[in-house]
């Protein structure tokens, strides 16, 4: 069970880096939006033991936090 745990969040990290490639027409403050709401679910995933709850939450707070950084 650990190893499909291990698994699934590096195929999560790694599609979000993925996914993070195709932002290069936004915003500094876009970005960080972005940045903070896929570190927040990844988060959020974790300390919920993959609740999607708990992933959702997390990427809520992870974007806004990510939004007000250079505010």
């Amino acid at each position: 069970m650990k190893t499909i745990q291990r698994v699934m969040f590096s195929a999560v990290v790694i599609t979000m880096f993925v996914g993070l490639n195709a932002c290069s027409g936004m915003s500094t403050r876009e970005k960080n939006t972005a940045v903070g709401a896929g570190v927040g679910a990844v988060g959020g995933a974790v300390l919920t033991g993959g609740s999607a709850g708990g992933t959702a939450a997390g990427a809520v707070v992870g974007g806004v936090i990510g939004h007000e950084v250079n505010k």
